[in-house]
């Protein structure tokens, strides 16, 4: 659930971007500005401005990782999510070692929505509503780092927390086996992605011990938390 009226700066070269960006979050209920440069977007930030900066990579004068470098050097602590077409391994993990998230262009306004939630989320901005995560019958606190379901608590170890956390960010959405790789094991896990399978498997067995079952596999695309369909 979004606080109301958290602001948002939005920093790309592209009208397109910005437009469909800056509609898109207020229709979600954040407050918006824009920006098309770094340095204007260096002269619009301040300390407690904005609760958020999206911030595009490949900007016409300062590139967004100088931004982000600048903005930290002079204090502002902002949370900054990069949006980028560069995909690369490397790419992601000097982004993500600098902001808080790393989005590649093409991206869906869902995905989009829900990552910067959780950003948000884990900045601090849902502590009053106690850090809960919902979905059905299914609650965790991300604070106690407990989870409940139809009242029972669940034991969970450190990473399946981490997979159902994801899940519980991005509800009714399929998140493709990569997507969770970047994003609960980290960019530059080398292993084998079957993990992910393995985990979701471990999940199942916790939290689909009780109807209905939310946990859905979507072959060939990926994992959705959801109610099962009539």
């Amino acid at each position: 659930m979004t606080v109301e009226g958290e602001r948002i700066l939005v920093v790309d070269d592209e009208p397109f971007i910005t437009d469909l960006l800056a509609a898109a979050l207020r229709f979600e209920g954040f407050r918006v500005e824009v920006a098309s440069t770094g340095r204007e977007a260096l002269s619009m930030v301040a300390p407690g401005r904005h609760d958020l900066v999206m911030l595009d990579v490949m900007l016409p004068d300062l590139d967004g990782l100088e931004v982000c470098r600048r903005l930290r050097e002079t204090g502002v602590d902002v949370p900054v999510v990069f949006l980028t077409a560069r995909d690369a391994t490397e790419d992601k993990v000097l982004g993500l070692g600098m902001g808080d998230d790393y989005v590649t262009k093409p991206f869906s306004l869902e995905e989009l929505v829900a990552r910067i939630r959780a950003v948000l989320r884990r900045a601090g901005h849902e502590a009053a509503a106690g850090a809960e995560l919902r979905f059905a019958d299914l609650v965790m606190n991300v604070d106690t780092r407990e989870v409940w379901r139809d009242g029972t608590s669940i034991e969970l170890t450190a990473t399946e927390f981490n997979l159902l956390e994801y899940l519980l960010d991005n509800p009714r959405r399929v998140v493709s086996k990569s997507e969770i790789l970047d994003h609960v094991w980290d960019c530059s896990f080398t292993g084998d992605a079957n993990i992910v399978e393995t985990y979701i498997s471990y999940l199942r067995k916790k939290v689909d011990e009780h109807d209905p079952p939310l946990i859905h596999t979507v072959r060939g695309v990926g994992y959705t938390l959801r109610l099962p369909k009539d």
